[in-house]
């Protein structure tokens, strides 16, 4: 068997050229199947973490009427009950309270729908980075009356900036309409476009005190220590509070959550598809090789060599290539993922559409561990299944056709 492995390894690079060019497509094909995945991960990722950071949380929990219609009578029963069961579960790192009401803003230059969210600001920044996200102004640290910050998207639209006064119209608790005016305290812009549109953050005092909310409260965000834990977390919350409805932010956001499953599953498929074309490359190659090589193989038939010998020298050459290739591959991919996961890829010529679907203008690729020694071992089956036909042909060889050959 030693002899045979012998023979494999110098029959590779007998004829350089040939070899070095199946060896470069292969990890060229590794490369770029690991490069593009990486990006379509790292997008996903990105989409995924930028809306678990900013609006979803890794849990939330509603009055089950409200996620049919968010009416301002909507709000969590047991609110006590609720913020107990939440400050005894060790899996809570935090939680944000949250005054929702539906409502008109307008200004000088017109009047949109919106959101209303009333918040703890310091309970807020422990579930939500929309702090760290101004554009201009300031988190709530300013005025004392009435303040609000707004999404970019929104006060372009408004025609408002820092300072600017808006006119917040919506239905109160008794079901009279109230219009409070309130101030731009900041601007912030966050990766989603549409988000940035739709809600305007008050204090939850204000909002509270204008509405006769009376300290009711509409939705709860909860962050967990690990992702890991949500799923635990989410099934021993509802259990606790069976009258409110728990989700996930898989639940809340489902296409999120499918998203990420069927990315794994992406990924096998495109480098499939891609070792599956690599793999008529080396198929046609080996099968110019033993062409080449008719007669030595009618010889060393004629001198002895059976066939599982035969056979297990075409299968080796063909793995020794692949051997050779998929660390060098597997290397470069890693650096180039690597150094674009820090760095990361400017699409600022497409921030718009990107915005649109609630993803930043710089992407940072993402792959993780596992997906490299899987591949690896897809790269090595294929180019095991390549040689067999190969093989197959040198077997069919008749020894004395063989040596004759020119």
């Amino acid at each position: 068997m030693l002899q045979i492995i012998k023979i494999a390894w110098r029959n590779v690079w007998r004829n350089k050229l040939r070899s070095f060019v199946v060896i470069l497509s292969i990890v060229l094909g590794i490369w770029a199947g690991l490069f593009i995945m990486s990006l379509t991960l790292g997008l996903n990722e990105q989409r995924m973490n930028g809306a678990i950071n900013t609006y979803l949380s890794h849990i939330q929990i509603h009055n089950p009427k409200y996620l049919n219609d968010p009416d301002i009578h909507s709000f969590i029963l047991h609110r006590d009950e609720t913020l107990s069961a939440l400050q005894q579960n060790e899996n809570v790192k935090a939680f944000s309270t949250r005054a929702n009401v539906i409502s008109m803003v307008s200004s000088s230059k017109g009047a949109f729908g919106v959101r209303i969210v009333g918040i703890d600001p310091e309970q807020e920044k422990k579930v939500s980075n929309i702090y760290t996200m101004m554009k201009s102004g300031e988190y709530f640290t300013k005025f004392k009356r009435n303040p609000a910050v707004i999404g970019q998207k929104l006060a372009d639209k408004l025609g408002v900036k820092v300072r600017s006064k808006i006119i917040l119209s919506f239905q109160d608790m008794d079901k009279e309409i109230i219009s409070a005016a309130f101030r731009v305290e900041g601007i912030y812009k966050t990766s989603s476009s549409r988000y940035d549109e739709f809600n305007i953050f008050v204090k939850r005092q204000d909002i509270d005190r204008l509405a006769k909310l009376q300290g009711n409260i509409h939705e709860i965000a909860v962050i967990c220590p690990s992702i890991n834990q949500v799923a635990q977390t989410t099934a021993i919350l509802q259990q606790a509070i069976p009258d409110s409805q728990v989700r996930s932010w898989s639940d809340v956001a489902p296409e999120l959550g499918y998203a990420q499953k069927m990315m794994s599953s992406a990924i096998y498929i495109f480098m499939g598809i891609i070792l599956f074309a690599l793999a008529f490359g080396i198929i046609n190659t080996m099968l110019m090789a033993i062409l080449e090589r008719r007669r030595e193989l009618g010889m060393l038939m004629s001198v002895g060599m059976n066939k599982v010998k035969l056979f297990l020298m075409i299968v080796f050459e063909t793995i020794f290539l692949s051997t050779i290739a998929v660390p060098v591959g597997m290397l470069l991919s890693y650096l180039f993922i690597q150094y674009f996961a820090h760095k990361g890829i400017d699409l600022s010529a497409a921030a718009k559409g990107l915005e649109s679907l609630g993803i930043g203008a710089i992407i940072y690729p993402y792959l993780p561990t596992h997906f490299y020694f899987t591949i690896t071992l897809m790269t090595v089956l294929v180019a095991f299944i390549s040689s067999l036909i190969p093989a197959k042909k040198a077997l069919s060889l008749n020894p004395a056709e063989a040596v004759r050959s020119i």
